[in-house]
């Protein structure tokens, strides 16, 4: 099979490896799409360090079960699944609370374990979610990323009619946007460049920085979780505010207790999704139509070009996807 391998920072290379055979309790699928987002971008500058090279990566996507591994039905077979890259214990004290989404033991596909970024994947079948029947190709690379986006929303806990502040409008900010407007919420967001601040537009956003905006907001959902975003989003708090953190940096914020404390901030984190609740529930609403899936991608890159996908997928005003072409 082909696949896609990062053998040192920034350089991908299609090779040829063993298509691997599924495991007990493991299905092998058939890739057709996968999705890129800022994991898979730390990992392909070198920002997140992987095990060893060469290295396969990417962690959103999905496609068609090809075959089983012992003890698992057959009837999974020809089955059009979404993959649940992050696998939990499912033994330890936060998995047995429900949280797994910070089991310290889990198994991160593309960044601690191979990813997905080949014609053929094998997976524990229980991480291997069906799709219902009709859904289009492209939600194989938004459902991973959704999860991520309404779990964030969830925690918001934003009502209908409440206007939230969304800081940054790439691909997770874009759904965040999508998935606020779904529940009749009012988002608007705070972006520098100039195409994702449209493409948020035309999904129903306004910008933070129009006279029409509110002057203070009392719910933020960071996408971005930049420093140097917060310094601006810091003077449109009213107080009290809560804050819920989607994005990441090594690199402290420029808030002080006292800010907090007068402020009355609540500052939330949430990381992925907890198994299984939020990819099942997440698969249940985007099949009922309310959310457009293409509305946040950009046109399809062909996994015969994946660098070209790479390449561009920073400066991308919506989700960089690849689909397995066939293609040498």
């Amino acid at each position: 099979m082909r696949a896609a391998v990062l053998t040192a920072p920034q350089k991908i290379e299609l090779t040829t490896l063993d298509t691997p055979e599924p495991g007990p309790g493991e299905v092998l699928v058939r890739m057709r799409a996968l999705g890129l987002c800022g994991s898979d971008m730390g990992v392909y500058t070198g920002e997140r360090p992987v095990p060893s090279f060469p290295w396969v990566m990417g962690h959103e996507g999905g496609g068609e079960v090809v075959s089983v591994g012992a003890g698992v039905d057959q009837a999974r077979i020809g089955q059009t699944v979404v993959i649940e890259p992050n696998y939990p214990c499912l033994g330890c004290a936060a998995c047995a609370a429900g949280i797994t989404s910070v089991c310290q033991n889990r198994v991160i596909v593309g960044i601690n374990a191979p990813g997905l970024l080949s014609e053929y994947v094998a997976v524990p079948t229980q991480f291997a979610h069906r799709l219902p029947e009709g859904m289009p190709q492209e939600a194989l690379a938004v459902l991973e990323p959704l999860a991520v986006a309404r779990a964030a929303v969830a925690m918001a806990d934003v009502s209908a009619g409440e206007h939230v502040l969304v800081a940054g409008a790439g691909s997770q900010g874009l759904m965040v946007v999508q998935l606020l407007r779904s529940q009749g919420s009012v988002p608007w967001v705070m972006e520098l460049d100039p195409g994702r601040l449209q493409h948020a537009a035309e999904l129903g956003a306004g910008s933070a920085a129009d006279a029409a905006a509110p002057a203070k907001f009392a719910h933020v959902i960071d996408a971005v979780g930049s420093p140097g975003l917060w310094k601006a989003l810091l003077p449109k708090l009213s107080a009290p505010t809560t804050i819920t953190v989607i994005g990441m940096s090594d690199e402290p914020l420029p808030v002080t207790t006292k800010q907090i404390t007068r402020g009355r901030m609540t500052i939330q984190g949430t990381i992925i999704y907890d198994h299984p609740k939020d990819f099942e529930g997440t698969i249940a609403q985007a099949s009922t139509g309310e959310l457009d899936h293409a509305a946040v991608l950009t046109p399809a890159v062909p996994f015969s070009r994946v660098d070209e996908a790479f390449a561009g997928a920073t400066s991308a005003p919506g989700k960089t996807w690849i689909v397995f072409d066939g293609k040498a």
